[in-house]
């Protein structure tokens, strides 16, 4: 039996195993979560991109009173064409017979958002061991203080031209996220639908293209999946549904219970939920809407118009109405707690890497 080595990920973050808790946005995220997995020897994760920067504060100290473990904290970059969002009538009428359904309101105007560059301000002086991006590089002077602060940073790519200038930025580690990967894509370089290159595919590229440790991440959620990732160059791995579907996420019960059910078998690609490609388990909403794919406004309008949707649909365990975000290996998730889970996919990593050393 080999022993699973945590490898460049445990020279920058001390972490026992070469497994990332992948962070979660949208209020899936628990400070439950991240700490135990941190405590088990992975790097735990929180996505706090919806969090004002006083809430950050508070959750980096939540994280610390509860592990002496790595962990990072997840922003969103944003984009220049979220700056002018706005709805129209026709966005709204769109969606009219689901807001009757549900029998909720349209909502009258978008919810106040904490500004990114505050969150960034805030986070860096909390002083997370890790800081984890999606969706584009942080500015230069965002990257220079967390290197001053000795906080590691985290970028995300899905293409390799992404990757090589996620290294050429000076970041520290590149997360290589396949279209296999459930919930939002982070594509910043080219359009979505030009950057949907598959785990298996893309992290060989990226292994061979950057020298900064890479963390591979779609489609991996058994021991099986962290070895082929591992083999074919991942310094580690990134396991999001997987973790999602353990007890200690934020997941809603329905959402949990659609994870281990049958329905996890079928994901998509969709822009209905946000306005932005995501992946997740098919479901009413997702097959009634379909032919409007290309019409709902980008993100975050369509977020902000189905934020009473999937507020109303979640509160009744509705999950016809909701996103259940899922990544392609969904069905291979397991119930049971973050912990164990973690432990496991290191014994199932182990066996199979000593199996395929032996012969």
């Amino acid at each position: 039996m080999t022993t699973l080595e945590p490898g460049r990920l445990g020279d920058l973050l001390g972490v026992r195993y070469p497994i990332v808790q992948g962070p979660f946005g949208g209020g899936y995220s628990s400070v439950a979560l991240a700490a135990e997995v941190a405590n088990a020897g992975g790097l735990g994760s929180y996505g706090g991109h919806i969090l004002t920067p006083d809430g950050l504060t508070t959750l980096v100290a939540e994280l610390r009173a509860q592990t002496d473990g790595p962990f990072a904290v997840n922003l969103w970059v944003p984009q220049p064409s979220e700056r002018d969002a706005h709805w129209t009538q026709a966005d709204i009428d769109r969606l009219r017979p689901h807001y009757d359904k549900l029998g909720v309101p349209a909502p009258e105007a978008p919810p106040a958002s904490p500004a990114y560059a505050d969150q960034a301000e805030a986070l860096l002086a909390a002083g997370p061991p890790a800081m984890s991006f999606v969706m584009g590089i942080p500015a230069p002077g965002i990257l220079a203080e967390a290197r001053r602060r000795g906080i590691v940073t985290i970028g995300t790519a899905t293409t390799v031209d992404e990757a090589l200038a996620i290294e050429a930025a000076g970041m520290d580690a590149v997360v290589a996220s396949g279209s296999d990967a459930g919930g939002h894509r982070g594509s910043f370089l080219r359009p979505v639908r030009e950057s949907l290159v598959g785990t298996f595919s893309l992290v060989p590229q990226v292994a061979d293209a950057v020298g900064i440790p890479v963390i591979a991440a779609g489609g991996i959620a058994d021991g099986r999946g962290v070895a082929a990732a591992l083999t074919l160059g991942a310094d580690a791995v990134q396991v999001g549904t997987g973790f999602l579907a353990t007890a200690e996420s934020n997941a809603s019960d329905v959402h949990r219970a659609a994870l281990h059910s049958a329905d996890a078998r079928v994901t998509v690609l969709t822009r209905l939920f946000s306005g932005r490609l995501a992946r997740g388990i098919v479901n009413d909403f997702i097959r009634d809407m379909a032919a409007h794919e290309d019409d709902v406004p980008a993100y975050p309008v369509q977020n902000n118009l189905m934020l009473p949707i999937r507020q109303a649909a979640g509160a009744r365990n509705q999950p016809g109405h909701v996103n259940l975000w899922a990544g392609q290996a969904a069905a291979l998730s397991r119930p049971g707690h973050a912990a164990e889970y973690l432990r496991e996919l290191a014994a199932e990593t182990e066996k199979v890497l000593a199996g395929r050393r032996s012969r």
